[in-house]
């Protein structure tokens, strides 16, 4: 039976006449051959749904497993649902123990949006597979139902479904995992939370647990923090460490993914990633020489890998070392580890290092030359061009041109919010701030969660000294949003300083700069610490500013309003 489609394929290729049957010991009688023929004449001329009743009646006489599926992917082709149903139905009746013929039932029914149906299904195949492969069909659950559009039941659903899962140590902590995540996409964040620590529980080895609560970090720290730390602190694999300390990353908390990724090196010296981003890092923070060690071990360790995330790796490896030997005005050694990176690299990215090492030499014309002679093929590179150039003529001060740049780029796409940021960030520049600010707050409305156009608009008032309170309140908006962000910290500290809040502002900037050693940051800190008297430490400030960003517009303009001689 198995040899049916080779021989529907034979008829059709000789216009339905085939001279000598090509299959031995076929399982076909003339009666059904003509039948799954016929069937197949059906579909071929339009008719899918007459096709479908004659294959499934086939399906039927033979059982056979393959007819089924047939008969059930032209009821889906006919977008007929039910009928698609009715087939996965019968192929599980006529062959019980077919996995298939549950999988096609589970994905119909949650098409039909009969998720508590479909939830009973899914406990019966989960509970009719041998144990040892339980485990992973659990695990691909939350894929299954994520087009559930009512996440708050599909988690319910499969809480229930997988109540025998929880019970059984082999599957306890995959199963809590699964309906953590469920959890998780349906905004129920606390019982998501407890979901973590229950899978923890049932195995303190198991990975997925953990993963889970790394998800969870940014939005209750305290809830899942103690678990992560105590899996941190016996052998953990080193992808799951090396994801605690992005996680640590993306919260700016530098210091803490620092100990995580010197912890993940010295443990396994031969993972390469740890060490790229390790380099990363390291160079993130200007500890060039230990930037450098790291990044050039990566390179020798990645000699050894290929593939999309080795090219990947190697680009971002090669525009640190880039960037390192550019701070330190080895230009032609920078240039050199620029032109090393892979070809199928991202241009923008290698254009935009390119042109920020000519402009620093002087040669700003040409930097620009190298963005605008990037080739695009799509839309979104072409979006892309436009957004590197605007940058690039705003930070070289040639306003009229970037404006002119962004509008027609804004022409073309409307609603992007990247280039509306930029456009915001022009108008300040331009003087132009009712603009400015009736385009955050359209970003406000578009980007709720978003807390960078708060940030923007705050920092932007207290900058100006007006309307103090309203600054107040939409950098704490910020804050809230995201609290760990050195940058919206440092809005908050400049805030103070304009407040007259001197203590305060000097408080909150040197934590941000610990934080985040940022020529900005630094421009904030020394002008407070100048104002208030220890003009020698804020001197070291401004110098570690310009050795972080010799270039930073607003650090320049802070030392030269004091006066003071680097």
């Amino acid at each position: 039976m198995k040899y049916w489609l080779t021989t529907i394929a034979c008829l059709w290729a000789t216009a339905g006449v085939c001279a000598e049957p090509p299959v031995e010991n076929s399982k076909l009688s003339a009666v059904l051959f003509y039948q799954l023929l016929l069937g197949e004449l059906n579909v071929q001329a339009g008719e899918p749904s007459a096709g479908f009743a004659i294959i499934l009646d086939a399906a039927r006489k033979t059982k056979d497993e393959a007819l089924f599926q047939r008969a059930t992917e032209l009821a889906l082709q006919s977008r007929s649902g039910e009928s698609a149903l009715q087939a996965a139905k019968s192929w599980q009746t006529a062959l019980p123990e077919s996995q298939e013929a549950n999988r096609y039932i589970l994905q119909i029914l949650l098409a039909l949006n009969r998720v508590e149906e479909a939830g009973r299904v899914l406990k019966s195949s989960i509970a009719a597979l041998p144990l040892q492969d339980q485990a992973a069909t659990i695990g691909a659950i939350p894929r299954v139902f994520s087009r559930v559009q009512d996440k708050n039941l599909a988690a319910k659903v499969v809480e229930q479904s997988l109540s025998f899962a929880i019970q059984n140590p082999e599957t306890a902590a995959t199963a809590w995992t699964t309906i953590g995540r469920m959890k998780r996409d349906a905004g129920e964040i606390q019982p998501a939370a407890e979901a973590a620590r229950a899978g923890n529980a049932a195995n303190k080895n198991a990975p997925g647990p953990i993963m889970l609560a790394l998800s969870l970090l940014s939005v209750v720290p305290n809830q899942v923090q103690p678990l992560i730390t105590q899996y941190m602190a016996g052998d953990a694999a080193p992808d799951l460490r090396l994801g605690y300390a992005r996680t640590l990353i993306d919260l700016d908390q530098m210091q803490s993914a620092m100990l995580q990724l010197l912890q993940l090196t010295q443990r396994n010296p031969e993972f390469a990633p740890g060490w790229l981003f390790l380099g990363l890092l390291q160079s993130d923070l200007s500890q060039v020489t230990e930037a450098e060690y790291s990044l050039k071990h990566y390179l020798k360790l990645s000699e050894k890998t290929s593939g999309s995330d080795a090219a990947g790796g190697l680009a971002e490896a090669y525009l640190a070392l880039s960037q390192i030997a550019q701070k330190q005005g080895k230009w032609t050694l920078a240039d050199e580890w620029l032109s090393r990176i892979p070809n199928e690299v991202d241009p923008f990215k290698i254009a935009s290092r390119r042109a920020a090492l000519l402009a620093q030499q002087g040669r700003k014309a040409e930097g620009y030359k190298v963005i605008e002679q990037v080739k695009v093929k799509t839309p979104q590179e072409a979006r892309q061009k436009a957004l590197a150039l605007s940058q690039w003529l705003r930070e070289d001060k040639q306003l009229t041109a970037a404006l002119e740049t962004l509008e027609k780029a804004l022409s073309q796409f409307p609603t992007d919010t990247d280039l509306q940021s930029e456009m915001a960030m022009l108008c300040e520049k331009l003087g132009r701030f009712d603009q400015m600010e009736s385009i955050l707050r359209e970003l406000m409305k578009t980007k709720p969660t978003d807390a960078h156009a708060f940030n923007a608009l705050g920092y932007s008032l207290a900058d100006r000294k007006i309307r103090l309170s309203e600054a107040r309140e939409l950098i704490l908006q910020a804050i809230q949003l995201a609290p760990r962000d050195p940058f919206i910290q440092d809005s908050l500290g400049w805030l103070e300083y304009r407040a007259g809040n001197l203590p305060e502002a000097l408080r909150i900037l040197e934590a941000a700069y610990k934080m985040r050693p940022d020529a900005e940051i630094a421009a904030h800190l020394g002008e407070v610490l100048w104002v208030m008297g220890n003009t020698e430490k804020a001197g070291t400030i401004w110098r570690e500013g310009l050795l972080l960003k010799a270039d930073n517009d607003t650090l320049l303009e802070t030392i030269k309003q004091f006066k003071f001689k680097p």
